[in-house]
């Protein structure tokens, strides 16, 4: 077996631990919060339940005995692969998910793309612009991050919409309203992973190779493309791993700002009528995301760096304790 497929292996069960625990958590944080499902949801006339659906319901969630009963059934129920049914629509939350899911991850997708392309621009031009274009580069991180991402959707809608009309905010789902909306949603995460790649560019701009390459009579260009970006991009990929979580919670206020329907719009849906199986299958796979990207990004470190190994995060070497725990040089 392969290093790199033990490692897969070895965190997919990881994975799973942390699906189960991210599912039981949530679970219980819904259970404890005040409002009864019952009276706020099932019980409300604008939902159309009537006694027959309301008692087969209650009788499916175990909603009249205790919390942990209903904690086992459900996830007994989970691990069979059953999300169970929307206590707001009666539908199945699998269903639910589907019809939204293909909006929500070409928003993310699209936003993450734009987020390296600015990011890239950036960094590179902080580097290869002369003075005062590169210098004054160095401040565009620290603007984006510190305009809201609201504020950043509504001056684009109303730029490219109501002035240019490239897009109508009625009709969000076309591919140039989703653009405008990854360009709102990726602006804040790009500043950071800006940010990290010109100080990898610093830092592998001072290295000895670097000087030498110098000395040598290699250009600007060829230097940075050839030497110093390929270093530099190893800390971009473990930001770039861990600000997906940031993309799908800012995905909700951009849904929001947009009228687009996704997952937020399910998400606030949801929260606002206390709907547990929709609210946990969100969660879930929130963390399931998550999880499978920060795995993509471990295992691509050593093709970025051959002299990073992985390594167990439980049984580090002595000579080399990684600061990240899976990947040490």
């Amino acid at each position: 077996m392969t290093p790199h497929l033990s490692y897969a292996l070895r965190r997919a069960g990881q994975a799973v631990v942390v699906v189960l625990l991210t599912y039981v958590v949530t679970f219980v944080v819904i259970s404890v919060l005040p409002g009864d499902p019952v009276s706020t949801t099932l019980r409300n006339p604008e939902n159309g339940f009537t006694e027959e659906q309301i008692a087969a319901i209650i009788a499916y969630y175990g909603l009249d005995r205790p919390v942990p009963v209903q904690l086992w059934e459900s996830l007994t129920r989970f691990l069979t692969g059953d999300l169970g049914v929307s206590m707001r629509s009666d539908l199945p939350v699998a269903q639910m998910l589907a019809e939204v899911l293909q909006s929500t991850l070409a928003l993310a997708a699209t936003a993450l793309g734009v987020a390296v392309l600015l990011a890239v621009a950036t960094a590179v031009g902080v580097h290869h612009l002369p003075a005062p274009f590169g210098p004054a580069l160095r401040a565009v991180p620290s603007l984006f991050l510190s305009v809201p991402n609201f504020l950043i959707g509504l001056l684009l809608i109303q730029l490219a919409s109501f002035q240019l009309g490239l897009f109508r905010v009625i009709d969000s789902e076309t591919t140039t309203a989703t653009l405008f909306a990854a360009i709102t949603l990726g602006i804040p995460v790009s500043a950071q992973l800006a940010e990290v790649l010109i100080a990898g560019l610093d830092h592998a701009s001072r290295q000895d190779y670097a000087a030498l390459a110098r000395s040598r009579g290699l250009g600007r260009t060829r230097l940075l493309t050839h030497h110093l970006l390929k270093p530099s991009a190893l800390p971009v990929v473990t930001v770039l791993a861990l600000t997906v979580g940031e993309v799908l919670g800012g995905a909700v206020i951009t849904e929001a700002v947009f009228t687009r329907t996704g997952v937020g719009s399910l998400v606030e849906r949801s929260v606002a009528s206390q709907d547990l199986p929709v609210l946990q299958a969100v969660v879930v796979l929130a963390a399931l995301v998550y999880i499978v990207v920060n795995l993509v990004a471990d295992l691509v470190y050593p093709l970025l760096d051959p002299r990073v190994a992985l390594q167990d995060r439980s049984r580090p070497s002595p000579e080399n304790r990684p600061d990240r725990g899976v990947a040490v040089p």
